[in-house]
């Protein structure tokens, strides 16, 4: 069986305009259909069988549409605070629906990997987490990775340098004990991600197809394109 999968659907939505004041971005329509169910559907596919969604921002929405079952799979509802907890305080708070090790990714991001054989190789590894990388080169969004010899030798968002030809593809692993490596004043998951990567906790995984996402205007055009052709083949 494969890990739970954690995906943080709590943005704001902000750089989409009013479409985001009003709509959670996993219910924006993309191919007719809402966008987390072309995710769900696509974990199923590589036996996936539970999912816990970290919501806030108009969080009721989306378990009243989504509800408790999609596609087969399981589906489990953690809500922010007031304040929003930011993706890792979002992880943390949901620890309880989690277990001991799982799959995290973002609520506006479709990506063509196979997830079973992420999780088979990262949990072979031993390592505390693990991270789908794409050779980037700058073409996608500045690089933040640096892979040499199968292993990621640094990851860092906020500060990347110049030998970072690699970047993070939107899906990571966590075993829970990770949790634990960075204070509870450290709410983003960037940051405890960094801090494996120096470790040498942070599995490298090479993903082969680009990756789509909804967080702009143009992107949310280009990803339904994307998946009305999907859907036709």
């Amino acid at each position: 069986m494969l890990p739970p999968v954690c995906i943080l659907a709590g943005g704001l939505g902000t750089r989409l305009g009013e479409i985001g004041r009003s709509t959670p971005k996993a219910l924006i329509e993309v191919a007719n259909e809402p966008f987390l169910v072309h995710q769900i559907r696509l974990l199923a596919t590589y036996g996936v069988e539970r999912v816990v969604l970290c919501v806030g921002h108009l969080g009721e929405q989306i378990e009243e549409r989504i509800g408790r079952s999609r596609e087969g799979v399981a589906i489990s509802y953690s809500y922010d605070s007031a304040d929003l907890d930011g993706t890792l305080g979002a992880i943390r708070r949901a620890r309880v629906h989690l277990g001991e090790q799982f799959l995290v990714m973002y609520g506006d991001t479709y990506l063509e990997i196979n997830y079973a054989d992420f999780a088979r190789s990262w949990l072979a590894s031993n390592k505390r987490a693990g991270m789908c990388i794409l050779f980037n080169d700058n073409q996608w969004d500045r690089s933040n990775v640096n892979f040499q010899d199968d292993k990621i030798i640094a990851y860092d968002k906020f500060a990347p340098t110049e030998e970072m030809s690699w970047i993070d593809f939107g899906l990571g692993a966590l075993k829970a004990t990770a949790l634990d490596v960075v204070s509870p004043a450290i709410t983003d998951l960037a940051e405890l991600y960094h801090r494996l990567s120096r470790s040498g906790e942070l599995y490298g995984y090479e993903a082969t197809e680009r990756f789509h996402e909804i967080g702009t205007p143009e992107s949310l055009a280009e990803t339904d394109r994307y998946l009305r052709a999907k859907l036709s083949q």
